[in-house]
Formats: C-alpha cells, sequence, structure tokens
C-alpha cells in the first residue's frame, strides 16, 4: 500500500510539474508575460487532462486543462493519509510518510530532468501526450491489490455516525495551526515547484539541457531527505520522545533552513543560488514528512481524510498564490529576489504557528457515541 501511495504521489507530481519545466518553451512560443505563466502553474490537472494540455493551443485552453487537474489530483492526499492513519503505528509513520513524501518530491525531479531533456529534443507537447497516458497505467496495481479488512466500507460502518463530526473538526485549534503550517511552507515548495526552471533559464542563462539536471538534482535531494528524516523520527519515537517533541522538531528545521535558504537565493551570485536551492530543497524534505505525520497523529483514523480535506484545501491556496504572485512580482521588478523574501517571511511565520499556535501533536480525544449519540467533545487540552 505504502508503495501504490508513494507511486501516486509521484505521478502526481510529474504530471503537476510539467508544466514548470515546459514553462520556458510555452512562454515562448505563445507570448506569455510571467503573470499569465503564474496563472497557468496556480491551476493543476492530471492523468488525460495532462495528455491534452500536449494539444493546448493557447491561455484560456491551457488554463481549463490546467483546472481539471485539480479535480482529479485533490482526492489524492485525504484518501492517502486516512489509509496510512488507520495501518500505520505512531513508530511507523515516519517512515510511510518519508517515502509517500519521497514520491510527490522525485516527481518534478523525473519530470524536470526527463521531461526537460525530452522537451529539447521533441518540444513540450509530445511529453504531456506520453507522461499523461503513461499516468493512467498505475491504476491496474491499485484495482487489484486486496483491500485489508480496515478499508472495507461495511453496511454497518456506512450506517454509523460521523465521529468526530466536521463541525468538531472544525472547531479545533490545531486544525487551523495545521492549515497555516502547511500554507506558510507550501508556499516555498511551490515557488520552487513552479518558477525553477524559469528562474534558473531567465536569470542565470542556463539552456533547457543545462536546467534540467540541476533542478531534478534540487528535488531528488530533497526526496532523499525526506526519506531520511522519516526513518530517523521512527528510530526517535522508539527510543522514547515524544510525539509532541519529535513532529514539532521537524517541522520546525525544515522551515528554520526554508527561511536562511530562501534570503540567500535573493542575495547570492549563480553558484550561491544553486547552494541555496539545493538548501530549500533539503529544508522541504525534513519539513513535508514532518507535516503529514502531524496531521494523522492529530486527527486519528476516523477524522483524518475530512481534516486533511479541509487542511489541502486552505494549505493549498499557497499553490495557487505563490506561482501568481511570484509571476506579477517578476514583471513588475525584473528579477526574483522580492519573491523569494515573500517566501522567507512566510517560512518565518510557520515556525511561529508551529511553535505557539498548535498546542501538542497527539492524538485528540474525540468523543465517543452512547446508544448512537454522541458525547460532547472534550475542551481543547493546554
Amino acid at each position: 500500500m505504502v508503495a501504490l501511495l508513494t507511486l501516486a504521489a509521484f505521478i502526481n507530481y510529474v504530471d503537476r510539474g510539467n508544466l514548470a519545466t515546459a514553462g520556458p518553451l510555452i512562454q515562448n512560443q505563445l507570448s506569455l508575460s510571467h503573470t499569465e505563466l503564474g496563472v497557468l502553474l496556480a491551476a493543476f490537472i492530471w492523468g488525460a487532462a495532462t495528455a491534452l494540455t500536449g494539444l493546448g493551443t493557447g491561455f484560456i485552453v491551457l488554463l481549463a486543462l490546467r483546472l481539471v487537474l485539480g479535480l482529479g489530483e485533490s482526492v489524492m492526499y485525504p484518501a492517502s493519509f486516512k489509509l496510512l492513519a488507520a495501518e500505520a503505528s505512531e513508530e511507523e509513520r515516519g517512515r510511510a510518510n518519508g517515502f509517500l513524501a519521497s514520491g510527490q518530491l522525485l516527481g518534478p525531479a523525473v519530470g524536470t530532468l526527463a521531461g526537460g531533456l525530452l522537451m529539447a529534443w521533441w518540444g513540450w507537447r509530445v511529453v504531456f501526450v506520453l507522461f499523461g497516458f503513461a499516468s493512467l497505467l498505475w491504476l491496474w496495481p491499485w484495482l487489484t491489490t486486496p483491500r485489508s479488512a480496515s478499508q472495507r466500507w461495511t453496511p454497518a460502518a456506512r450506517e454509523a455516525p460521523d465521529i468526530p463530526s466536521t463541525g468538531m473538526i472544525l472547531r479545533r485549534r490545531e486544525l487551523w495551526g495545521s492549515c497555516l503550517a502547511q500554507f506558510c511552507g507550501t508556499y516555498t515548495l511551490y515557488l520552487v515547484l513552479s518558477w525553477l526552471p524559469v528562474y534558473l533559464v531567465n536569470t542565470h542563462g542556463f539552456s533547457m539541457a543545462q536546467m534540467a539536471p540541476i533542478g531534478a538534482g534540487v528535488y531528488a535531494l530533497s526526496a532523499g531527505t525526506s526519506v531520511l528524516t522519516g526513518w530517523a523520527s521512527d528510530r526517535w519515537v522508539r527510543g522514547g520522545a515524544a510525539t509532541n517533541r519529535v513532529r514539532k522538531s521537524g517541522l520546525i528545521a525544515g522551515l528554520t533552513v526554508m527561511t536562511a535558504c530562501l534570503i540567500a537565493c535573493a542575495q547570492s551570485s549563480s553558484v550561491g543560488s544553486l547552494l541555496a536551492l539545493a538548501g530549500c530543497g533539503i529544508g522541504i524534505g525534513i519539513w513535508t514528512p514532518a507535516l503529514f505525520a502531524t496531521v494523522q497523529t492529530l486527527a486519528g483514523p476516523h477524522a483524518t481524510g475530512r481534516w486533511m480535506g479541509i487542511q489541502n484545501c486552505l494549505g493549498n491556496l499557497a499553490g495557487m498564490t505563490a506561482p501568481l504572485v511570484t509571476g506579477m512580482v517578476v514583471d513588475r521588478t525584473g528579477h526574483f529576489d522580492f519573491a523569494f523574501g515573500i517566501a522567507a517571511a512566510l517560512a518565518v511565520v510557520g515556525i511561529l504557528t508551529v511553535a505557539f499556535f498548535i498546542r501538542r501533536v497527539e492524538p485528540i480525544d474525540w468523543p465517543a457515541p452512547v446508544n448512537g449519540q454522541l458525547l460532547p467533545a472534550l475542551p481543547p487540552q493546554g
């Protein structure tokens, strides 16, 4: 299950990042401004829509197809998180989420390397058609994988009340803190995911063939870091450390590294910027599995799907904001320095949110049903 979810995340981000990889070519061919490219990068697509993007002939068509992917990809993380919350123990959660995060981060690595090189040879349209149809092959092993007992949807489960209710979830301070923390960290992820190819080509003068391995290296470093930090967090938990300490340490450490490296990106030469981008990849690799595990620990198996649905909706507003704001800033200033500064400031807000707004990362004691009725929710713990 973990392997298939990791592969799904990989496909998700290969398809999501393809437009960023093709950004320099599409921008020149269709005469798009940075703002228009930012609008396109702010919308998402998947599967067949990725293939159809290769047939797009203008801004409106590409925008519509990008929006279709958002509908397809929206189920990915709520469903994955619910499965991992039910199947993985606290001592296994770091590794499971480390692998899931590695799939998310290896997607743009392969998409940038293979996609960038293929686009340099064949053009961007062929690559979209190829990647789009290839991603549909994942359906066969997923549909043929037997479900475990905890995943079976029985008549009794259909008739049981939601425990907790969506209203109870919405009243939790931890939810809103987690949403804000995701927004702040995800802003950097999407700035890098959406604009790295254009930044390397237009700002530092790399060709498409040169940009591809550099961009892929940043993502691969991030993916490897996520696996290592996930494994290390499990070792830390098994050694007796409190879950709160382990998860918060990962979140704060990742955001701190991102902050320092984003500031360096805004002030460095070409070589310094490449090193700073590599550091951003490490920070993302530390932060991502810690965020994933935090949600599953807080919400528990019964609430994780709805919790992550809400959090992914609000937190991923950064997926629309970062590409669009960056495009507008670059059009007005002519460089990326201020865009990196905005991301660094948000990373600092994320650190403060984790430190002071999320009280403790530990399972929430949701109310239990008594004779078919729900007892009142317990007040948040200090």
